[in-house]
């Protein structure tokens, strides 16, 4: 080291900083590749090569070669050398594998690079052995090997051969990946080429910063190598301590720029994973393991250049890794509360109840704000559109846009063709063909394709992240679902309505002309035929018989017909027209009827919307026509009473109770449809109905209608 306390720090901060992050670099791409293939595993090995020559490095900084034995220095020497032999040549092969080389069909430029790949293949394998083995005599300081290290005296000009070789080597290496780093061939995976023209920049900036390094190495061995014809290089070292020690920091530190700069582009655009779009996790993560290999090289490279005792030294490692291992948790905890956070329109209640009772537009109520959410907080898109195809298109309705100026889409019956029917897909689109949207996300159900999310650039003109994708997928294929599910309710519900008026128009109809028309005619024919039965014709009597049967049929066939009373809901109040209802049609059906409503619930009950006082009003008429027809059984003279009692607290709760023979024996003899589509419409409303039951003892029917939902329902219509 130089013996300059400040200097001897920052070397060893550097080098631990390189060390850290060109492992984790390589531990990752190894462990996230989606296609391990060789390309995959020559990066990862290039990655871990680098990590191992800056171990050597800072052990050689650490105990300083004055304190080596030649046996500990052949060791290092050789950790440290084979991979700064060996890492320019496979710099060079993996960026001729991401390039492209050797891609099929061939790029233009693979015969070139074919040549050179060849002449550089050979200069590495002469080098190795040549440069391995004169490093190595350097190395050790005996007098007796002085006759072996002639070969590295031969030069040319003055040059020596050695040092030549490898400065040659080393540029062509670098300049070469340069070369073909400007003419990246298409990918074979999906958005490849736009993940190689972004990460271009970055990986031509870590080129050229490694030609510096190259040119500085190859003038420090030139140096070396010239001096090393007089003395060792430990006498070298040791006369040119300081100077030895300024350059080492300089190429450190420009081989940490490179090493950012490489991370930046595996992270940011997956240049060596394979994957289709980059992970936010993953830049993250690597945004902590800058910070973790910053401070661990600073807080242990200061340790080790004030030498201090190795067991402090190792007490402040547990610290900082405790320390960072604490941050991580807590920054994790934190994004997990930041995705929550923007989660959190689209995981809550979309409040399709109020939407169908007060008959809103669900597009414009649910279904724009939680897709105006996605693509500002979670996307940041500049444009997008989500639209429907396939059979749910017709329940959807038109895409909706974002923002609400972007201009309109044209036909998308295309864009069904260019889907392979693979859920993961994504494929690009021009930007003049669908206003401004340069990516097409297909939406799938258990039917196939049900949509389409079209996105524009990012506001930043960065890359959509991986999770980002997968999150706008989810929450676009839950928000057409959910869009046409509440379509086909509220279009379910309107021809209930529908099919209930109509049936109203029919018994009104049907009332009319049979107690207009109908009985009084009967009865007409049964004055008239009266008055012949003295006579004692037996046919007569007998018509006498029918015409009094059927007059009696169509009396009861009227008093079993439900009344048509639901229009006076609306003006009169559900109570009101349940009463008016009971005393008028079943007033003399039933003994007794007794009525039991608090004063809040009369109150309470005029807040009820339109559509929900209808459907209990249907509900509470059918509870009581069932009492009235199959209470008394197969006994007309069985007595039968029936008790209505209503209360209030947080809903409404209307008990129907009848002391007649109960469900579930051998004399009822109804269904259970009516009563099952009415539970089935009031739990559309948010409401439920409860049957109790005991034979020949009672049965009782209570109604559950949320009014503080009411409240809110009739408050936002």
């Amino acid at each position: 080291m130089s013996d300059i306390l400040l200097l001897d720090w920052a070397i060893m901060a550097l080098s631990l900083f390189n060390t850290i992050l060109l492992a984790w670099l390589g531990l990752t791409v190894a462990f996230n590749a989606d296609r391990r293939d060789w390309g995959v595993w020559i990066g990862t090995v290039g990655l871990l090569l680098g990590a191992v020559f800056f171990v050597s490095h800072t052990a050689f900084i650490g105990l300083g070669l004055n304190q080596l034995t030649w046996r500990n220095m052949i060791f290092w020497w050789t950790g440290g050398l084979a991979p700064a032999i060996m890492l320019p040549y496979a710099w060079y092969v993996i960026m001729l594998w991401y390039a492209g080389f050797w891609n099929v069909p061939r790029p233009p430029w693979h015969k070139k690079q074919n040549i050179w790949l060849v002449v550089v293949t050979a200069t590495l394998i002469f080098g190795l052995i040549a440069l391995v083995v004169g490093v190595l005599l350097l190395a050790i300081p005996s007098r007796t090997l002085d006759p072996l290290r002639g070969f590295i005296r031969y030069s040319v000009g003055g040059i020596p051969l050695l040092a030549v070789g490898y400065s040659i080597y080393v540029i062509l290496c670098i300049g070469l990946s340069l070369s073909a780093l400007r003419q990246p061939v298409a990918s074979r995976r999906m958005m490849g080429l736009v993940a190689r023209r972004r990460a271009q920049p970055w990986l031509s900036s870590a080129a050229l910063a490694m030609l510096v390094v190259s040119l500085l190495v190859a003038g420090v061995m030139l140096w070396i190598v010239q001096d090393s014809r007089q003395r060792t290089f430990l006498e070298i070292y040791i006369d040119a301590k300081l100077t030895i020690a300024i350059l080492d920091l300089l190429i450190s530190a420009i081989i940490a720029v490179v090493i950012v700069l490489l991370g930046r582009a595996v992270v940011s655009y997956e240049v060596f994973t394979g994957k289709t779009l980059p992970r936010g996790g993953l830049k993250r993560q690597w945004r902590q393991a800058v910070m973790l290999a910053a401070g661990y090289g600073i807080v242990i490279g200061g340790t080790i250049a004030i030498q201090l005792r190795p067991l402090y030294s190792l007490l402040l490692t547990a610290m900082l890794m405790t320390f960072f291992f604490a941050m991580v948790s807590w920054r994790t905890f934190a994004e997990r509360e930041r995705y929550i956070a923007h989660l959190r329109p689209f995981v809550s209640s979309n409040r399709l109840v109020e939407q169908l009772i007060t008959q809103s537009d669900p597009q414009e109520v649910d279904f724009i704000t939680p897709f105006y959410a996605l693509c500002a907080d979670v996307l940041d898109a500049r444009v997008a559109y989500l639209a429907a195809l396939g059979p749910m298109a017709p329940l959807v309705g038109p895409p909706i846009s974002y923002p609400s100026s972007a201009q309109p889409l044209s036909s998308l019956a295309t864009i069904t063709e260019r889907f392979t029917g693979t859920e993961n897909e994504m494929i690009s689109l021009d930007a003049d063909e669908f206003g401004a949207a340069i990516w097409a996300i297909p939406l799938w159900s258990e039917r196939g394709l049900s949509g389409v999310l079209l996105l524009g650039e990012k506001s930043d003109q960065g890359l959509y992240t991986q999770e980002e994708i997968e999150i706008a997928r989810v929450i676009s294929e839950r928000l057409i679902d959910t869009h046409a599910s509440a379509e086909m309710s509220r279009r379910l519900m309107e021809i209930q309505r529908q099919r209930l008026a109509q049936s109203q128009i029919i018994d009104q109809k049907t009332r009319r002309v049979l107690h207009d028309d109908i009985l009084p005619d009967i009865q007409a024919a049964l004055i008239a035929l009266s008055g012949e039965t003295a006579g004692g014709n037996g046919r007569t009597n007998q018509a006498l018989t029918l015409m009094t049967e059927a007059h009696k049929q169509i009396s009861d066939l009227l008093h079993d017909m439900p009344t048509t009373t639901a229009p006076e809901v609306a003006r009169l109040g559900f109570i009101t027209a349940f009463q008016r209802i009971v005393e008028n049609d079943f007033a003399t059906v039933f003994d007794v009827v007794r009525w039991e409503i608090s004063s809040e619930v009369e109150a309470a009950a005029k807040t009820l919307p339109t559509l929900t006082a209808e459907v209990v009003f249907y509900a509470v008429r059918e509870v009581v026509r069932n009492a009235a027809k199959h209470g008394r059984g197969s006994k007309e003279e069985r007595p039968l009473s029936l008790t209505i009692t209503m209360q209030y607290t947080d809903q409404l709760a209307i008990t129907i109770t009848d002391d007649g023979v109960g469900l579930g024996n051998s004399e009822t003899s109804g269904s259970g449809q009516g009563l099952a589509l009415h539970s089935t419409m009031m739990a559309v409303v948010g409401g439920s109905i409860v049957v109790d039951t005991a034979a020949y003892q009672f049965t009782r029917v209570t109604l559950n209608v949320p009014i503080l939902a009411a409240h809110a329902f009739a408050s936002s219509a």
